[in-house]
């Protein structure tokens, strides 16, 4: 079985519709001798920012020396992402040979794992192998019964800002979506939390009373922006003072808010970490695919976005960096999203958007999504496939626009290849 035959694999356990459950990725780990229980962990849930969090909370846990384990989903650009340590990507030569191990223990087991349980237990043995120290592992879905939920008590259990999202499977309102990702919390433990009003609060308040946990909430009142333009921030946050950031977005110095919480309860447990250490993994980190420059001239920007909640992000950002710039938005969406409410703050900031068709079986055709955004007023047209999306989209946008690619985080890397492909005929002369 050659990698591509193996990560085809891996994508054929995808079963939409499975009950969940932690019963199959516990019975896998047990076959592979429990690597979970041979590492420590940072375990961090959310509906937004959870990745953005998890990257800088790794990056800082690097600097400061560690060989931190970084597991994140889904990818952008390839699969190898999804595992990381020490900064770095899983190579080939280290993941075929657990692929294999992992599907010929999978094979024997009467309930086959699903596509993200398999991972989950790949990348566990992966860091047993490798001796990591200590993982951030971000939550798939939910948490009480997400396959990464089958670790024991983690040094720090984090949930980021929550909203309505998955609502078939985790809850009508944003209390019963807390407290299904309050599920990560366990007996004796550490939780931070983005503060997400006082409802929300208390149901976390709650869960750690029962539970005997420490809560942290993340302290937002001190923050303060000092600057910021399209290479990063400069920030305050309690006292840490001129902070420096590359992510972009106000939202993203909540986040980071939430990590220096979370950094400072490790520090509490005996964690090695300095303060340089955290200005260093601050500054250095990368975290692709949100609001993420990928080309100056044409500015073309590409965003995750893909909830109500990411498309508020999305104006306040266009609001503070793209305010007197003409922007083409060139969008996809899938089909289970609330695409009808989604799209509305943005129509009066844009001035036309491109849709095109997410690589993905739960796709809401580009022509549809069109339809939809001009029944509400939006200059909207859908293009037969992403290439051709995105060269309509600097068409439209010019030398002095820019192309803002948004919708789906499985849009992000058909984009980009879209991009090189475009750029490259054109530096051709075609």
């Amino acid at each position: 079985m050659t990698l591509d035959q193996a990560i085809n694999y891996i994508h054929s356990l995808y079963r939409p519709g499975n009950k969940p459950g932690l019963h199959r990725i516990r019975a896998l780990l047990a076959l592979l001798g429990n690597p979970e229980k041979e590492l420590k962990f940072v375990h961090i849930a959310g509906t937004n920012g959870k990745g953005s969090t998890a990257a800088m909370t790794a990056s800082i846990l690097c600097k400061a020396g560690y060989k931190a384990g970084l597991f994140t989903s889904p990818y952008i650009y390839r699969f190898h992402e999804r595992i990381q340590m020490d900064g770095k990507q899983i190579t080939d030569e280290k993941l075929l040979p657990l692929i294999l191990k992992v599907k010929a223990l999978a094979d024997t087991m009467p309930e086959p794992p699903t596509e993200f349980e398999f991972v989950t237990a790949l990348a566990m043995e992966y860091y047993r192998q490798e001796a990591c120290p200590i993982v951030v592992l971000e939550v798939g879905m939910g948490g009480l019964l997400d396959a990464t939920n089958a670790i024991g008590v983690p040094e720090v259990a984090v949930i980021t800002n929550i909203g309505l999202d998955h609502t078939e499977a985790l809850g009508n309102t944003v209390e019963e979506i807390a407290l299904n990702k309050a599920g990560i919390f366990k007996e004796g433990g550490d939780a931070v939390v983005y503060r997400c009003g006082d409802a929300v609060d208390a149901v976390y308040e709650q869960v750690c009373r029962e539970k005997d946990l420490r809560l942290v909430k993340a302290d937002f009142d001190s923050l303060r922006v000092i600057s910021r333009n399209l290479t990063g921030q400069i920030f305050d946050c309690g006292d840490r003072k001129a902070l420096a950031l590359p992510l972009l977005g106000e939202h993203q110095l909540y986040n980071a808010s939430v990590v220096l919480s979370v950094i400072d309860t490790l520090i509490l447990r005996g964690w090695k970490i300095t303060e340089a250490h955290i200005r260093e993994g601050m500054s250095s980190v990368s975290w692709p695919g949100r609001f993420d420059i990928i080309h100056e001239d044409p500015l073309f920007i590409i965003d995750g976005g893909h909830n109500s909640q990411c498309f508020d992000t999305l104006v306040k950002n266009i609001e503070d960096y793209l305010k007197d710039r003409k922007v083409i938005c060139l969008t996809g969406v899938l089909a289970d999203k609330d695409y009808a409410d989604m799209y509305r703050p943005l129509i009066p900031l844009v001035e036309e958007f491109v849709c095109v068709t997410p690589p993905n079986p739960r796709k809401l055709e580009a022509a549809q999504l069109a339809e939809h955004l001009s029944r509400h007023g939006a200059k909207a047209a859908p293009c037969t496939c992403v290439e051709a999306g995105v060269r309509l989209a600097l068409e439209k946008a010019g030398r002095d626009g820019v192309v803002l690619s948004f919708g789906s985080l499985y849009l992000l890397g058909a984009v980009r290849e879209g991009l090189d492909a475009v750029l490259k005929n054109q530096s051709k002369g075609e």
